[in-house]
C-alpha cells in the first residue's frame, strides 16, 4: 500500500512555476529521500501535503484520503518535523510533550507512556533541563519525538539534519532508520550521503518535477559507472598515462581518474598503456555515486 501520493500537482507563486506536475508515491513503512537543490521546492510539496498550502492542480492522498487545503483531517495521520522547530523555550521536555499531548486530545496516561518511550528513542529520557540549554540536534531529536506522539502511519521531515555536526547527523539518521518498523518517513535534504545511508526510495527534485525516482540501486543503474582510475608506480609512469589516454584527471601523485569511461575504455587504455611499458598497479571501476548522477541532472 502506497502511504502518500502526489498526481499531477502543481503551484506557482506570481510568474515563478514552483511545482510542475509533480507526481511520485512513496510505500508504506518506506524511508522516501526528497533531495533537491535549495530553492527547488521541497518545503512548498511538504506544506501542501500538509494542507498548508492549495495546490493549483491535482491530487494527493495521506493513507488513501485525498488531502484538502484549510483542512487537517488527513493530518491526524501524519507527524511534522519542520526545518527549525519553535519549543517554549522555559519548559523541560516531558512538560513539552505533555502540552502537545494536551492539545491533541491524547488521555494523560497515554501522553506519559508515549512521553517516556520517545525520550528514550531520541536519547532524552535522562534530560530534565530546560528546553532553553539544548544544543540543535537535541532540539531536532526533542522535534521528532513530538512529532511521533500520536503514533502517526507517515512523518514528515523537513531538513532534519541541516546544520548539525557529523555525529548529530548520525543520530537523527539511527532515529529514523529506528521508526521505520512502525511508520513510513518522508524527509528532504540536500545532503545526498545522509540519502545512501537510509532510503529504500528516493525522489529528486528539479525544476518542479521528479527528476529521479526509485531505489538508489535503481538509480546507479542509470549509469553503470563513473569511470576508471588508475594508480601507477610512480608520478613518471603517471604522467605517460595521461599522454597515451585522453580524458584523465590527477587525483594524486600516482592515481589518475578517468571519468564518464566504461568496462571496454579502461581495457583499450590498458592495452596502450602496456604496450609502451607502463604497468599500472591497480585500474578498477569505479561504481557511479548518487552525488554525481544529481549533479547531471540539474546540470552542474
Amino acid at each position: 500500500m502506497d502511504m502518500l501520493t502526489l498526481s499531477h500537482v502543481s503551484k506557482r507563486f506570481g510568474a515563478n512555476q514552483v511545482i510542475d506536475d509533480l507526481n511520485f508515491k512513496v510505500p508504506a513503512h518506506s524511508i522516501y529521500g526528497f533531495i533537491g537543490q535549495n530553492g527547488a521546492g521541497k518545503t512548498t510539496t511538504m506544506k501542501m501535503i500538509l494542507g498548508l498550502l492549495k495546490a493549483d492542480s491535482g491530487d494527493i492522498f495521506v493513507n488513501g484520503e485525498k488531502v484538502c487545503y484549510g483542512q487537517n483531517r488527513t493530518n491526524r495521520y501524519i507527524g511534522y518535523l519542520p526545518d527549525v522547530p519553535e519549543f517554549y523555550s522555559y519548559m523541560a521536555p516531558m512538560e513539552y510533550l505533555a502540552l502537545c499531548g494536551e492539545i491533541t486530545g491524547m488521555k494523560k496516561t497515554l501522553i506519559r507512556k508515549r512521553s517516556m518511550e520517545l525520550l528514550e528513542l531520541v536519547g532524552l529520557e535522562k534530560s530534565d533541563k530546560r528546553i532553553q540549554g539544548f544544543s540543535r540536534g537535541m532540539k531536532q531529536r526533542l522535534g521528532i519525538a513530538q512529532a511521533l506522539l500520536n503514533s502517526p502511519k507517515l512523518l514528515i521531515c523537513d531538513e532534519p539534519t541541516s546544520a548539525l555536526d557529523p555525529l548529530g547527523r548520525k543520530e537523527i539518521l539511527d532515529i529514523l532508520l529506528a521508526v521505520r518498523e512502525h511508520t513510513t518517513v518522508v524527509f528532504s535534504t540536500h545532503i545526498l550521503s545522509d540519502v545512501e545511508k537510509t532510503c529504500d526510495e528516493i525522489g529528486l527534485l528539479h525544476e518542479g518535477k521528479v527528476a529521479l525516482h526509485g531505489t538508489i540501486e535503481e538509480i546507479r543503474q542509470i549509469r553503470k559507472s563513473d569511470g576508471f582510475e588508475a594508480e601507477f608506480r610512480n608520478p613518471a609512469d603517471s604522467e605517460k598515462a595521461l599522454r597515451i589516454w585522453a580524458g584523465g584527471e590527477r587525483k594524486g601523485k600516482n592515481l589518475i581518474f578517468f571519468a564518464k569511461q566504461d568496462e571496454k575504455d579502461m581495457a583499450s587504455a590498458m592495452q596502450g598503456m602496456s604496450k609502451t611499458g607502463i604497468y599500472p598497479l591497480r585500474m578498477e571501476m569505479r561504481e557511479p555515486t548518487l552525488e554525481a548522477l544529481f549533479m547531471e541532472v540539474v546540470g552542474r
